[in-house]
């Protein structure tokens, strides 16, 4: 079935705020704070009406520059091809001066979506088949302080989450007061991630480990402590501390990945299927990360609902990626899909209708929309 349109349609989306139940605004980290998010949603549509959709981020910080490169560079590429073209697609781009990858991503869910609804068929059967009817996923915080903190890891607790995952900041002792305050409250029954998004030194990262150690708190993983393209100081890092090494910006660039592993580096991957280019290239890592016998999650950018979903049918068809993926899909203060995903007891359901098993509200969409 052949394509005929491909459009860009940028939102901005509120998060709840804190007063209200599973509200996160403002969701605080060491570089920023969110109350509401900028996506792009990525429109698909074949000569039969069948319409995909996909999501992404808005990158460069800028609606028109991120509609242009999909309206201008890759739909003239995609008309007039097949639907069913996506491996082709995928691998057709080459920009030696430009990281496209993020925008091949996105466009590759709405060509999932629309192939799985032309099938009759959820995106996991294509991908090879699903293996869980529904996926466990980690709860997510920002910076608060730590009675705040522990009351969200009670709250995480009574709803079923097995992980809860929240931000560093700049002092690096605050995030080990929040830390413990957390792992106390909930009697050491969550697992914790910490990210600190690249912001700390080696020698802030040694010496809070090591004192999340000493009191008792082992993280499930320590994400992303410092720079990407740092493969020396991860390998360094993985040799000094008990707890494990994770990575996440460093999986968006498709060659670090593979050095971190060839040199021992890590023990986590926090991949994300937009920045990777896209469904495949998420399941490639995967791949690698199992050869090695690297743990992987699923990052979450604040999601409303298309990536969720995409994700999920991912996960579930990729054992690679055997820890919970973080969401905080729970936590927006309106939502952009006819029937909202449910988080259950600390599970999202995997979607069974065809495609990505979501609707898009069309009026939702225009309602945000911030183009004009």
């Amino acid at each position: 079935m052949e394509i005929v349109s491909v459009d860009a349609i940028p939102v901005e989306v509120p998060v709840a705020p804190l007063e209200e139940e599973d509200g996160l605004a403002p969701y605080v980290s060491n570089h920023d704070e969110v109350w509401s998010v900028d996506r792009m949603f990525i429109k698909v549509e074949t000569a039969d009406g069948t319409v995909g959709w996909g999501e992404m981020l808005v990158t460069l910080k800028s609606p028109e520059a991120t509609a242009a490169i999909i309206e201008h560079v890759i739909a003239p590429e995609l008309v007039g091809r097949s639907i069913a073209d996506i491996q082709e697609f995928v691998e057709s781009f080459y920009f030696p001066y430009v990281k496209i990858d993020p925008f091949i991503g996105g466009v590759e869910m709405a060509l999932w979506d629309a192939h799985g609804k032309h099938l009759g068929a959820p995106v996991h059967e294509l991908l090879g088949g699903g293996t869980c009817d529904a996926v466990p996923v980690a709860y997510c915080v920002g910076i608060l302080p730590p009675e705040e903190s522990a009351e969200h890891a009670r709250i995480a607790r009574e709803k079923g989450f097995s992980a809860l995952k929240t931000k560093a900041g700049h002092d690096w002792q605050d995030d080990v007061d929040r830390l413990t305050a957390m792992h106390e409250a909930v009697s050491g029954e969550l697992e914790f991630r910490l990210d600190p998004n690249q912001g700390w030194t080696f020698e802030d990262a040694v010496r809070a480990v090591a004192a999340l150690e000493d009191e008792g708190v082992f993280l499930q993983y320590i994400e992303q402590p410092v720079r990407i393209e740092s493969y020396g100081t991860y390998r360094k890092l993985r040799s000094r501390l008990r707890t494990p090494i994770g990575v996440n910006e460093d999986t968006y660039f498709r060659r670090n990945l593979y050095h971190l592993l060839s040199e021992d580096a890590i023990d986590v991957g926090v991949v994300d299927i937009v920045p990777a280019g896209g469904i495949l290239r998420t399941k490639g890592l995967a791949s690698m990360a199992a050869e090695a016998g690297v743990s992987l999650s699923h990052h979450c950018g604040f999601d409303l609902g298309v990536k969720t979903a995409a994700m999920l049918h991912t996960v579930a068809s990729t054992p690679g990626i055997n820890l919970p993926p973080d969401t905080v899909y729970y936590a927006w203060d309106d939502y952009v899909l006819e029937d909202p995903l449910a988080v259950e007891n600390g599970r999202v359901p995997v979607p069974e209708d065809p495609g990505l098993g979501v609707t898009v509200d069309e009026r939702k969409i225009e309602e945000y929309r911030i183009d004009g």
